[in-house]
């Protein structure tokens, strides 16, 4: 899979935000990380110059020392992949060179306190070109929760992207309301049959749709077929509730939707008869979050959306429990993936002693999870 096709885990819908910069006078730093793609307007010009969509700062170069930085904490932190520098319309004014840090941390520090957190390098300095996508592979097994982005020296980007793995923390998830399929949660669309208007993920994301193109909508079909979508599930686990909302489908939603689900730690996704029914076909109504409760106890990994025939479904949530095993793996997989000053932070503030913690935050992979 190409890093690209993976969440961004930076994004504002997924709640990232860009917490300070070293300048953004002539573009505000809030735009690296805005959802839609970057969008030019030649002839508007302000008391600052012409309007760029993304983060641009003053001329550095020849004047001072340094170079500028924005610093961004992720809204789903997880291991990073791959990052898209985008110099969209960026020709005479982007970066000479970018380099990216990032570090892993406990709660929600401020900027000042990331200052004193143990930074490591994901893209050394790598020289950009303007106009385009500048894409850099990320060869790191370290869950982050921050990033911070320098250019050398100075310029503008229009946006980030920071594509990865989902790694929740497993202490936010337990004795609460759990949304499976999320990508916040580690949900992934696997497969699907059309995705023409936009894509299946898009109804895994949170909060409501915003607009019609805010959710997974396939083309008109003109056969006697219908359309789907493969989720993976964070972990395996029992649903219990669906929720299909077709939130600004008024004219487009689908007519029914079904939903089977398959434990793929034993049977194949490709065996038709391994998928199981968890919700028959149901008829939906335009505009509407409809909330369904489900009748199995069988652990599921990967869920199958149908939707009969076409149409628009703006969100999906699959509310459920993690299997014992489950837990156990979402727990053993969160602490091996930690930086070490994170793990042994984890380690100290349930009790274990500087010492212990150092020791088992230096001998990972575990294969028991702690006692948090």
């Amino acid at each position: 899979m190409k890093f690209t096709a993976l969440p961004d885990l930076a994004s504002r819908p997924h709640g990232g935000t860009v917490m300070a910069a070293s300048d953004d006078y002539f573009a505000a730093k809030e735009n690296l990380i805005k959802a839609e793609a970057p969008t030019f307007r030649p002839h508007t010009f302000t008391e600052k110059g012409q309007e760029y969509d993304g983060w641009e700062t003053r001329r550095r170069f020849g004047r001072s020392d340094g170079s500028d930085w924005a610093l961004l904490r992720l809204g789903a932190p997880g291991v990073v992949r791959g990052i898209n520098v985008d110099t969209a319309f960026f020709l005479g004014n982007y970066p000479e060179k970018v380099r990216i840090e990032a570090t892993g941390v406990e709660g929600y520090p401020s900027v000042a306190e990331l200052d004193a957190a143990e930074w490591f390098e994901l893209v050394p300095p790598r020289p950009l070109s303007g106009g385009k996508d500048n894409l850099f592979t990320v060869d790191s097994e370290q869950r982050v929760t921050h990033l911070r982005v320098h250019m050398l020296p100075d310029g503008g980007i229009a946006r980030l992207r920071v594509h990865g793995e989902v790694v929740p923390d497993p202490r936010d998830l337990d004795g609460v309301p759990f949304d499976l399929v999320a990508t916040l949660s580690g949900g992934t669309v696997v497969g699907c049959s059309d995705s023409f208007f936009s894509p299946p993920a898009k109804m895994l994301q949170p909060g409501e749709s915003r607009f019609m193109a805010d959710g997974w909508e396939t083309a008109r079909r003109r056969d006697d077929g219908h359309d789907w979508a493969i989720v993976r599930l964070a972990c395996q686990a029992v649903p219990s509730v669906a929720e299909f909302a077709t939130t600004h489908y008024r004219g487009n939603p689908p007519d029914r939707v079904a939903l089977y689900g398959i434990d793929a730690t034993t049977s194949s996704l490709n065996h038709d008869d391994a998928w199981f029914p968890l919700l028959p076909e149901t008829k939906l109504q335009a505009d509407t979050t409809h909330r369904f409760r489900l009748a199995s106890d069988r652990p599921v990994t990967h869920v199958r959306v149908e939707n009969h025939p076409d149409g628009g479904i703006g969100r999906f949530r699959l509310y459920g429990s993690p299997t014992p095993t489950a837990r156990t793996e979402l727990a053993l997989r969160w602490f091996n993936l930690l930086p070490e000053a994170q793990a042994i932070e984890v380690l100290t503030a349930a009790g274990a002693s500087l010492a212990s913690a150092k020791a088992a935050a230096t001998t990972r992979p575990a294969t028991v999870p702690p006692q948090l």
